[in-house]
C-alpha cells in the first residue's frame, strides 16, 4: 500500500484558481493535458498551501489555540489537546502533495525535454529558486508541527521510494538553510520568476530572492540556541538582501470572489460555524492588563496597543477575550456572551474578511530577528514595532498614530519585551508564533496547564489538557495513525527516536532547550 503522501496531486483542483491559457501550446486535447504548465501549477500549488495552513482547522484548531491567540466558544477540546486522528492524517497528506507539486515544477524547469517549453511561463532557474523556496517554507512548517519527517526521500515515488525514511529534523533544519541559499544565489533579478500564476509576487524575482534571505534569517534564529553558526547565516542572508520594508512582504492575497475566498472566511461564513473568539490572555496583553488570576505581570502595564481594534471586536464597548483550555461543560453562556462573536458578516474582525491577505513572512518579523542579532537593539525594535503597526492598519484601512505606543513599550528592550512585541505582530501566524514560544518561553502570558483560567460561580477553573504535555503548553503534534501502517518501519524508527519511544505530544523539537531550572536560554 502507498501513502497519498508521495502522490502528486493535480489537476482538478488547478483549474478553478487560474485564469484560461492557450492549451494548444501544451497539448491538443485541452480536456485531458498530459503536461500542465508551471505558472499554472504555481497559481494551484500556492493556493493549496494557503488553503490547507490557513484554515479553520490547521490554523483554527491547532496553531492558533496552540499560540492562545484564539480559543473555541463551544467545543474546546483541540484547544486542550484532543486532536482528531482523521485530521492529522489528512493536512500531513495535503502538505506533502504540496511539497510534490513544486518539486514537479522544479522537475519541469530542470529536464531538457521539458525546459524550454517552460521558460515560456518565467526564467527556468527563477522558477526552480521560487518553488525551493516556497518549499523551505512548507517544511518549516510541517518539520516544527511533527518534529522529524520525511524529506530527502519524499516525493519520489516515481523513483521507487515508497516507504522513505524520516529525517532528523537537525539534519532538516541543515538541508532547509543550504536550499535558501542556493536559491538566493540562482536567481536572475533581470528576468521574472513567473510571467502569471504567482499571487504572492506576482513573478518578481527581486521579491522572491529578499524572502528567501529573510526566511533564511528566521530558520537561523531558530536554531539560534543550538547552532553556533546561526550569526554567520543571517550575515551572509543580509549580504545578499533581504526584506526592504513592508512592500517585500510574502503574502497571499484571497478575492471576495468565490471560489478565491480566504479559508478564515469560509469556515465562518461559508460553513456557518461560529467556533472561535480571542483568548483572554492575548486580549490582556493587548490592552496592557496584568494577570491577576496568576500573578502575572505585563512590561508596560496600562499601555494599550493601537492593533486591539484590528484584531478583534468589542461587545457592549468593552474588549474581553474567552477563557482559554477549560473543559466544554465550564463554558457558561455569560462567558460567551463577554467574549466578542465574530458571526456578524459586518462586525468582524479583519481577518475573517474574505479577501483577508495571509502573511507567511513580513518586515516586521525580519527586524525582530535582527533586534535579537545585534544583542537586541531599541532601533530594530522599534522599527518592527512601527512595521507591524503599519503593515495591519494599512490592510484595516486606517494606520494609527503609533508614535506615543512605541515610546511607551520601548523604555526597556531585552528578550521579554522582545518577545511580546513579535508575540503581538505574529497574529494570524499560529505556527510562527508558536515556534517562538517553544524557543524562547516566553510571552509568559501564555497559560500553562494547571494555571487559573476564570473564576465561574466562585470557582476556579484552570487550564486543563487531555493529552499529557508534562505541565507545558503542546510540544509537538503526534505523528499521524496513518503512517504507522502506510510506512510502518520509518514510523516506528521516528518514535522510537522521541521521548519515552512513544508517539506523544511533550518531545521536543531539537531547537528548544528549556527546562525548568532555565526556562529562558540564551542564545549561544
Amino acid at each position: 500500500m502507498k501513502s497519498l503522501l508521495y502522490k502528486f496531486l493535480f489537476v482538478t483542483a488547478l483549474f478553478t484558481a487560474v485564469s484560461c491559457e492557450d492549451f494548444e501550446t501544451v497539448n491538443s486535447d485541452p480536456n485531458n493535458p498530459k503536461e500542465v504548465p508551471t505558472n499554472m501549477i504555481m497559481a494551484g500549488v500556492q493556493k493549496q498551501i494557503m488553503d490547507n495552513v490557513y484554515d479553520n482547522w490547521f490554523s483554527g484548531r491547532q496553531s492558533l489555540v496552540y499560540s492562545q491567540y484564539w480559543a473555541q466558544r463551544n467545543y474546546t477540546e483541540e484547544d486542550r489537546y484532543q486532536i482528531r486522528e482523521s485530521v492529522n492524517n489528512n493536512y500531513f497528506n495535503y502538505l506533502y502533495q504540496s511539497a510534490a507539486n513544486l518539486e514537479e515544477i522544479i522537475k519541469l524547469n530542470t529536464d531538457e525535454a521539458t525546459a524550454v517549453k517552460m521558460s515560456a511561463y518565467g526564467a527556468n532557474a527563477n522558477q526552480i529558486a521560487a518553488s525551493k523556496i516556497l518549499k523551505v517554507w512548507l517544511f518549516q512548517v510541517m518539520t516544527d508541527t511533527w518534529g522529524s519527517i520525511p524529506y530527502t526521500e519524499a516525493s519520489k515515488l516515481k523513483e521507487g521510494l515508497y516507504y522513505p525514511k524520516y529525517d532528523d529534523q537537525k539534519e532538516i533544519y541543515t538541508s532547509l538553510i543550504k536550499e535558501l541559499t542556493d536559491a538566493a544565489n540562482m536567481i536572475d533579478e533581470s528576468e521574472p520568476a513567473f510571467v502569471s500564476g504567482d499571487r504572492i509576487y506576482g513573478g518578481d524575482a527581486t521579491k522572491w530572492k529578499r524572502f528567501a534571505n529573510s526566511l533564511k534569517c528566521r530558520l537561523a534564529i531558530h536554531v539560534s540556541k543550538v547552532d553556533s553558526n546561526w550569526k554567520t547565516y543571517i550575515a551572509e542572508a543580509l549580504a545578499s538582501g533581504v526584506f526592504q520594508g513592508n512592500a517585500d512582504n510574502a503574502a497571499y492575497q484571497y478575492s471576495s470572489t468565490a471560489p478565491e475566498q480566504c479559508g478564515f472566511y469560509i469556515g465562518y461564513f461559508e460553513d456557518k460555524r461560529n467556533d472561535f473568539t480571542i483568548t483572554r490572555p492575548f486580549v490582556d496583553i493587548l490592552k496592557g492588563q496584568r494577570d491577576t488570576l496568576n500573578a502575572k505581570s505585563h512590561p508596560w502595564e496600562g499601555v494599550i496597543d493601537p492593533r486591539l481594534p484590528i484584531y478583534t471586536t468589542s461587545r457592549n464597548g468593552a474588549y474581553v477575550g474567552m477563557p482559554y483550555g477549560i473543559p466544554s461543560n465550564t463554558v457558561t453562556s455569560a462567558m460567551r456572551n463577554a467574549a466578542p462573536s465574530w458571526y456578524s458578516t459586518t462586525n468582524h474582525p479583519l481577518c475573517l474578511n474574505a479577501d483577508f491577505t495571509v502573511p507567511l513572512m513580513t518586515y516586521a518579523e525580519l527586524q525582530f530577528i535582527l533586534c535579537e542579532y545585534k544583542g537586541y537593539t531599541a532601533e530594530e525594535y522599534k522599527k518592527g514595532i512601527q512595521a507591524s503597526i503599519d503593515y495591519w492598519g494599512t490592510l484595516f484601512g486606517s494606520v494609527p498614530d503609533a508614535s506615543g505606543y512605541i515610546d511607551a513599550v520601548s523604555t526597556t528592550v531585552n528578550a521579554e519585551t522582545l518577545a511580546l512585541q513579535k508575540y503581538i505582530d505574529l497574529y494570524m501566524n499560529g505556527t510562527e508564533a508558536w515556534v517562538e514560544y517553544r524557543r524562547t518561553g516566553y510571552p509568559t502570558q501564555i497559560l500553562k496547564p494547571g494555571e487559573i483560567s476564570v473564576i465561574s460561580g466562585g470557582e476556579e477553573i484552570p487550564f486543563s489538557t487531555l493529552s499529557d504535555t508534562k505541565g507545558d503548553i503542546i510540544s509537538r503534534v503526534k505523528y499521524p495513525t496513518n503512517e504507522s501502517t502506510l510506512n510502518a518501519q520509518s514510523f516506528t524508527d521516528a518514535v522510537a527516536k522521541l521521548q519515552d519511544g512513544s508517539n506523544n505530544y511533550y518531545s521536543k523539537m531539537f531547537w528548544d532547550v528549556r527546562t525548568t531550572s532555565n526556562p529562558h536560554p540564551a542564545n549561544k
